[in-house]
């Protein structure tokens, strides 16, 4: 258990900690009985590319699940849909000391369009529950050009377009205001809604549910305001909800998880594998 005082990176640190134990419990009592096994590392999960388009084939499963959730009980099989965009803006460049009606400064056209999106009702600090959000995570520059990215959130497909649809109409209505500058708003899918598969067969959400029951734990699923591997694997044909970790207070300096929790989760791990082998 950490002190709560250090980023500590349980996300997903723990995730790795608890497979690769359950993998050396597994190695060391040869006699439990269990189907083919296949762990898979997704390095770059936290920067949307985790999954490579090879992984479903290479893993060749019938089901997967990530641990990379967060308090005891927590069994998930939906999360956000998520887009990212990129937007930049070019301007006009001169000497400020001859600028006087010449400069069109692309930091200042960048300001405006912060301001016109809503500030006070689609941002991840105004929102909760099933409400999605638009965020800007990054932003740099120069007078001459700016780059601004963001993270386009929802749990349902129209939500997502509407959001998209929004921060075009904004960037078009600022690059209305000056024809000399140049704004281009750039948007790219990353992963979907997971509900949208498992959905339509929920064994192996069940599987998980009967797993935890078994050692006590009441299972919980509520939407995930995130999203994992999961949702990309399950998108390409290989369904996998996700599971608890214990990780708490995640990407932050008072980030901390109980090792009694991994241990449940790693009990939970040994538990799906006896009862895949028995479905």
């Amino acid at each position: 258990t950490a002190s709560g005082t250090t980023l500590l990176g349980a996300d997903d640190k723990a995730g790795v900690a608890i497979v690769m134990t359950a993998a050396r419990h597994l190695l060391a009592h040869p006699e439990i009985p269990h189907g083919p096994i296949r762990i898979a590392f997704t390095p770059d999960e936290e920067i949307g590319r985790g999954v490579d388009a090879r992984l479903p084939k290479d893993l060749g499963a019938d089901f997967a699940y990530t641990f990379d959730g967060a308090a005891v009980g927590e069994i998930e099989y939906e999360s956000f849909s998520a887009d990212g965009a990129v937007v930049t803006v070019k301007g006009v460049s001169i000497h400020p000391g001859t600028a006087k009606d010449k400069l069109v400064n692309a930091l200042h056209l960048a300001a405006r369009i912060i301001q016109t999106l809503p500030q006070a009702t689609m941002t991840p600090e105004t929102t909760e529950g099933r409400e999605g959000f638009l965020m800007l995570y990054e932003m740099k520059g120069t007078a001459a050009e700016a780059t601004m990215k963001f993270i386009l959130r929802d749990f349902e497909l129209d939500g997502l377009a509407a959001k998209g649809a929004l921060l075009r109409q904004v960037c078009e209505a600022v690059a209305a205001t000056e024809p000399r500058a140049d704004i281009a708003c750039e948007i790219r899918p990353q992963y979907r809604n997971m509900r949208y598969w498992l959905e339509k067969d929920m064994r192996p959400v069940d599987l998980a549910r009967d797993a935890a029951r078994e050692l006590g734990i009441e299972p919980v699923s509520v939407p995930i305001r995130g999203g994992t591997d999961g949702s990309r694997l399950t998108e390409m044909g290989v369904p996998c909800p996700n599971i608890f970790t214990g990780m708490q207070n995640i990407h932050g300096p008072l980030e901390w998880i109980s090792v009694q929790d991994m241990g449940l989760a790693t009990k939970l791990c040994l538990g799906l594998v006896a009862r895949a082998a028995v479905k």
